[in-house]
């Protein structure tokens, strides 16, 4: 991708996914800079969700992209990435409903606290995160096609990236831990940023039920992107492997921007996976 101003976008997506530039190999280059271009918008939605602090801000930015995707089909857009994916034909192909159903739920999110258990922080993060993955099916496999697999691969992934901000969102008003969790642990929200005995058990706690929702997911056969199969084969063994070190959120950092030969195995089995549904 050679414009500029859309490759700094990119950028912004593969610093938070690192493992995804293995992906790019594995994905047909006729389409290759429109789908990255869509994997860059929806980080760029996910950034507006979770990254700016004051909600007055994230609301009006949220507001701004409601707008955007809702006319892009009849102006082309202005932001370099609606531009880059209403340029061709497939874009307007993609019912209207999927382009805005990310940022409303963005929107209605923004006030939301912490969750009262795992079920329901899983819920929570399933609206924005859901919508995300059906719009990606619907690019990369029509509209028509299974988003249930992909839509709990993208809420669980992020859940685990959420928890390796755990220090940083101690202060936040949705905490990546629920509280039945902290609470079965006695943990407080000063307590989450240093490392103690509760605090590891409670994250362990977090990963095991993490990977055991990513492994079904996986195991359910529907489409999924080469990126989001990516994405959630790295997730489970994040999880998995953070899980049984003697301190887990320490691994759970260390395995964040890992990339390896494993990365490349798992990037073909997203291809491969992938290729199966057009």
């Amino acid at each position: 991708m050679s414009d500029g101003a859309t490759r700094s976008f990119v950028d912004k997506w593969l610093a938070v996914q690192p493992q995804q530039r293995i992906a790019l190999g594995f994905v047909d280059e006729r389409v290759r800079d429109e789908r990255v271009a869509l994997a860059a918008l929806e980080q760029e939605l996910v950034a507006s969700a979770y990254g700016i602090r004051e909600p007055q801000v994230a609301a009006a930015k949220l507001q701004w992209w409601a707008e955007e995707l809702s006319g892009a089909a009849a102006s082309g857009g202005r932001h370099p990435l609606t531009q880059a994916l209403f340029a061709g034909e497939r874009a307007r192909a993609v019912p209207a409903n999927l382009w805005l159903a990310p940022v409303l739920a963005a929107m209605a999110q923004l006030e939301q606290g912490t969750a009262s258990d795992f079920s329901a922080q899983v819920a929570a993060s399933r609206g924005l995160h859901g919508a995300l993955a059906g719009l990606e099916n619907a690019w990369w496999f029509g509209a028509a096609a299974p988003t249930e697999s992909a839509a709990r691969i993208a809420t669980l992934s992020h859940l685990v990236f959420a928890l390796s901000r755990l220090e940083l969102d101690a202060e936040s008003e949705r905490l990546p831990l629920p509280m039945a969790r902290l609470a079965r642990h006695g943990l407080s929200r000063g307590q989450l940023k240093g490392d103690s005995p509760a605090r590891r058990e409670a994250v362990r706690e977090q990963l095991r039920d993490l990977a055991g929702g990513l492994r079904e997911a996986l195991a359910r056969g529907e489409p999924l992107s080469t990126f989001r199969g990516l994405e959630g084969r790295t997730a489970l063994s994040t999880a998995v492997g953070a899980a049984r070190a003697g301190e887990p959120f320490a691994e759970l950092h260390r395995r964040q921007s890992r990339t390896g030969p494993a990365t490349a195995v798992r990037a073909w089995l997203s291809a491969r996976h992938a290729g199966r549904f057009g």
